[in-house]
């Protein structure tokens, strides 16, 4: 097998592990956990704060570590987690342990998207091949779309620890992919063929816009993440199909960023992220407005067909512009995307409970994201190659 096939299926076991398992696997496990043990939305939703406290750690630790070797221990590290974490929500029903579980898991998908990203694209830039992420990210829609599948087939079969078992299980299968065929990483400035590595640091004032549009988008991404089917199985009409619209946003989704990486070569990474914003701001908003089937699958269709391309458009444009050390823009951009996720859930959980509805929480989400769209519009007039002060 060519080495740099070897190299992005270790990047896709790596994020349908960190990502895929250690993460997503909250969000089908959750309605089942709810019914299984003493689990209610509060605490559900404060469990998939402190899962993205743990990544907000970690997309600290992205922004301020250089040494690309250290940067790859670190992310072996994070596969390691990911296991264990997942074995930690199997064995107890404490919420204290289920909060360290997830804040430790966060640590891990910091150390997937983030670090993993960072060493696999600069092994591709080294090696004379396309700067895009688009395949390595289909690893976050195969992980959803697992992760759907096997609570969906196994649900009668086994009972809540039963299934994180399973997932812990599947986790140390993927590690072994994610570990071994991800080389050591090249510390020169210089690819293969010879060509030089030049950072090109944009502005402050485009990054800071930036980053706050990214911001924006982790408020939608986590909404839809967290309660997509907990939302679904809560009404009437929908109930039992949660869990479908789960596995839509994972199989629209693993394909997806390779398609944004065509849109964004016809026409920019920033005017791609503009269509995806949009997309995505209709998928939460059909969400408030209608409780049939048809606009439950379309609008999870939407989110799959967006969430990952945001992701993986933003994080190939910051590896783009610092080719030597990629985790660093990608860290500091991702640090607001994580204080989105922090915050965002333990609102909309709380105002679920009180209220007994979402509906508040999307048309916030929706407007959130809108703005940020606006940001981006902005952006395209604003020089980016200014050299940053």
């Amino acid at each position: 097998m060519p080495q740099h096939l070897k190299v992005l299926i270790a990047g896709i076991s790596s994020l349908v592990l960190t990502l895929g398992i250690a993460r997503f696997a909250y969000t089908p496990m959750l309605h089942v956990m709810q019914e299984q043990t003493a689990l209610n939305d509060v605490i559900g939703g404060w469990l998939a704060s402190f899962n993205y406290m743990g990544y907000l750690t970690g997309t600290m630790i992205a922004m301020f570590v250089n040494d690309l070797v250290f940067k790859d221990r670190l992310y072996r590290i994070g596969l390691v987690l990911a296991v264990i974490t997942t074995f930690m929500m199997a064995v107890t029903e404490n919420w204290i342990i289920w909060s360290i579980s997830r804040y430790l898991a966060g640590l891990s998908s910091a150390a997937g998207l983030l670090l993993g990203s960072g060493l696999i694209l600069n092994w591709l830039i080294r090696h004379g091949h396309k700067m895009e992420l688009g395949i390595h990210f289909a690893g976050l829609g195969i992980g959803i779309a697992l992760t759907a599948v096997v609570v969906e087939t196994m649900y009668q079969l086994l009972n809540w620890s039963m299934q994180w078992h399973l997932f812990a299980v599947i986790g140390l299968l993927l590690m072994w992919p994610a570990w071994f065929w991800l080389p050591k990483p090249d510390g020169h400035d210089v690819t293969k063929t010879g060509e030089e590595l030049v950072d090109k640091p944009p502005s402050k004032n485009w990054l800071a816009l930036l980053t706050a549009s990214y911001f924006c988008a982790g408020v939608g991404y986590v909404i839809n993440a967290t309660f997509i089917v907990v939302i679904a199985d809560n009404q009437p009409a929908l109930a039992g199909y949660g869990n479908w619209a789960w596995l839509i946003v994972g199989v629209i989704g693993a394909p997806s960023c390779i398609i944004w990486d065509r849109i964004a070569r016809i026409t920019s990474e920033l005017k791609a992220l503009m269509i995806a914003y949009a997309l995505q701001m209709f998928s939460i908003l059909l969400l408030s407005v209608d409780s049939s089937i048809t606009i439950l699958f379309i609008s999870a269709a939407m989110y799959g067909a967006t969430v990952f391309g945001i992701v993986s458009l933003m994080l190939t444009m910051a590896g783009k512009l610092y080719p030597t050390k990629p985790a660093k823009l990608m860290g500091k951009i991702s640090l607001f995307y994580a204080i989105a996720q922090i915050v965002a859930p333990a609102i909309a959980g709380t105002i679920a409970e009180t209220t007994g509805s979402y509906n508040i929480s999307l048309y916030a989400a929706t407007i959130i994201v809108f703005s940020g769209l606006l940001m981006l519009i902005k952006l395209t007039r604003i020089p980016m190659n200014q050299i940053e002060q």
